[in-house]
């Protein structure tokens, strides 16, 4: 069997940005048109858009605010008219912040944290989702993290927003699921990534003794499952959070 994205378009939130990158890339080589989201690094999705095209693909760089819904609006449009309306879309981009205990973290970081990612997901849906069910055929996957069932010290703001993202995915799942499309979240642990690699730090040490696994994971990893889940291999599966943290958090029944 092979990851074939042949024919379809795809934009990636966020993906001018470390885990992005590999996402955008892992989409083209299985095929996919790619439509690369910014905020503010135009330069790096310019970048990236020549690679993907170099790879045979078409690309497209389009910069919006995911937290504002004519922002989103006009970044379906412009995607819509470069590149074709949207197959599959993946719900990456995040606000980042220090992590502080609850009675420190600044209230505007929560607040950050809920449009940056429960409202994020709301207006790509709103978006895009329509298109989609006339086509009767859809991938919505948002990326979620190992943080939302670890709920550790100073993780507040961002376990709040992360599993408010749950709770819309899932939802999401039943309404949208009549209309052929899968709705599903990818959650990477502590990854290793282009802009912080792997070290020998007492930190990165201590979390990969933790993991089954014995290792610390790669962004690939994660852009891995992402391409999965975007193609015909996983027509089956949705409503799901899974985990890429090498056994690190595991879901439950």
């Amino acid at each position: 069997m092979k990851i074939d994205l042949t024919g379809r378009v795809a934009v990636v939130t966020g993906g001018s940005g470390q885990l992005g990158r590999v996402m955008c890339r892992t989409l083209a080589a299985c095929g996919a048109d790619v439509a690369v989201h910014y905020h503010s690094n135009a330069t790096q999705a310019a970048a990236l858009v020549e690679e993907l095209r170099a790879l045979g693909v078409r690309a497209h760089a389009v910069q919006a605010d995911v937290t504002d819904e004519a922002s989103v609006t006009a970044m379906r449009d412009d995607v819509s008219a470069t590149l074709g309306e949207p197959d599959i879309i993946v719900n990456n981009a995040v606000i980042q912040y220090d992590w502080k205990p609850v009675l420190e973290q600044p209230l505007a970081d929560f607040d950050s944290q809920y449009r940056s990612t429960v409202l994020h997901s709301v207006l790509m849906a709103r978006a895009f989702v329509p298109a989609m069910a006339r086509r009767s055929w859809g991938r919505v996957i948002a990326i979620n993290t190992e943080v939302a069932m670890q709920v550790a010290p100073t993780q507040a703001a961002y376990a709040a927003g992360k599993r408010g993202l749950d709770g819309v995915m899932r939802v999401l799942t039943r309404e949208i699921g009549p209309h052929g499309i899968t709705v599903n979240q990818v959650a990477p642990g502590w990854m290793i990534s282009e802009d912080h690699p792997a070290d020998d730090s007492e930190g990165q040490a201590a979390y990969a003794r933790g993991v089954p696994l014995r290792r610390r994971g790669t962004d690939q990893d994660v852009a891995n499952l992402v391409a999965f889940l975007a193609s015909d291999l996983a027509a089956f599966i949705s409503g799901q959070y899974v985990s890429v943290s090498g056994g690190n958090v595991m879901p439950t029944i």
